[in-house]
């Protein structure tokens, strides 16, 4: 693992409204309402204002769901709470996920003077016919619109996100959704192969309409492709699906894949502190019912052991291009790795997925398309 950037905290909110609800997504969301959403933010406030134990803070997230259908002064009334609760450091990272469709002008500028610092915009593709399949209420227009919008009041710190191995897409259609993204620049990308959950509707319209997906062979060229094209175009990858222009790595996902901690926020909301994992009441009524009634919101909570830590550090460490520091993992666990797991990780090394070098383990680019595989050694 490369070197924790900070032992500060993350915090993570999670805003479960949607304007529509994407055919593929297995999100805790739900559709827009606007006297719940009310509700909800009072409730979000008052969960972090208990929280707050005035602790440093570096990065915070907001997640969903579409935080975009937040108003500039909601967003500056959360971020207000946080910093009322926490020691929300002077040069945090405030990310803020955002639907091109909600990205005016009067929004952006509203955003950034409300303090947030990085935008994610949701593009998954550059091409209209598969924003139309995935069900998007934007389409490759108005996503660049958006992101040049963003440019133009002061955003500094852009990601996009793009989606591949999509319903009939071809290895030239990715590309051209890869060269567009290149082409506008942004300072971060996150490239995610498309997973259908098993309920998920687009599975049923897949039927209906005859799409299928490429094969497996064609995924993986889409992947390697879209790296190969981001390397060239400067952008260096730092994690399975994630590449950045130098200076511009997501600090607080960071926080995830380098055995950091975090507190989640909202229905749902996930947090790791020390030993301890918790996850919040799902539902956004009854989180917000509870939350009124001064009732405790988490709904599963456990004591991870030192092998679950450990494993959880070796699972998500994998993930960072840079791999595992085994000699930082054995300091703070005691434990030898390759002594340990020496044996059941021969297999990947002869079979070139995972390298051990420099006092690092490491997945390969070829390696990272069977991380899973891999990581599957640690739990």
């Amino acid at each position: 693992m490369a070197a924790v950037l900070s032992s500060a905290l993350g915090l993570y909110l999670h805003i479960p409204f949607c304007g529509s609800i994407c055919n593929y997504c297995n999100f805790n969301r739900g559709l827009f309402d606007e006297a719940l959403k009310i509700r909800y933010l009072k409730a979000l406030e008052d969960e972090i204002q208990r929280a707050g134990d005035g602790a440093r803070v570096d990065t915070i997230y907001f997640g969903g769901g579409t935080p975009s259908l937040l108003d500039p002064q909601e967003v500056s009334c959360l971020l207000e709470s946080c910093r009322e609760a926490f020691d929300v450091t002077n040069m945090a990272e405030v990310s803020f996920e955002v639907n091109p469709e909600t990205a005016t002008a009067t929004n952006l500028n509203g955003w950034r003077s409300a303090g947030v610092t990085r935008l994610s915009f949701g593009v998954q593709s550059f091409r209209d016919v598969e924003l139309q399949r995935l069900g998007r209420r934007h389409d490759a227009a108005s996503a660049r619109d958006a992101f040049e919008t963003a440019r133009m009041v002061g955003f500094e710190n852009i990601n996009l996100d793009l989606m591949l191995w999509l319903p009939d897409q071809t290895l030239a259609d990715c590309r051209a959704s890869i060269e567009a993204l290149v082409e506008l620049r942004p300072d971060h990308a996150s490239l995610y192969m498309l997973e259908l959950y098993p309920n998920a509707p687009l599975r049923e319209e897949m039927a209906r309409a005859d799409w299928s997906l490429a094969p497996d062979d064609d995924a993986a060229t889409m992947y390697l492709e879209a790296l190969d094209l981001t390397d060239a175009a400067g952008y260096k990858q730092y994690e399975i699906s994630n590449v950045a222009l130098p200076g511009c790595r997501c600090r607080h996902n960071l926080k995830y894949w380098e055995d950091g901690e975090w507190l989640g926020f909202g229905c749902g909301a996930h947090s790791t502190r020390g030993k301890y994992r918790w996850k919040n009441l799902s539902d956004t009524v009854r989180y917000v019912e509870a939350i009124s009634k001064g009732d405790r919101v988490v709904a599963d909570r456990c004591v991870r052991s030192e092998a679950e830590r450990l494993g959880d550090a070796l699972f998500t460490g994998l993930r960072l291009v840079e791999g595992v520091d085994l000699a930082r993992v054995e300091a703070r666990y005691g434990v030898d790795v390759m002594a340990r797991y020496g044996l059941s990780l021969q297999d990947f090394e002869e079979a070139k997925m995972l390298m051990h070098a420099d006092g690092h383990l490491r997945l390969t680019r070829p390696g990272m398309l069977l991380a899973n595989e891999v990581m599957s050694t640690f739990v």
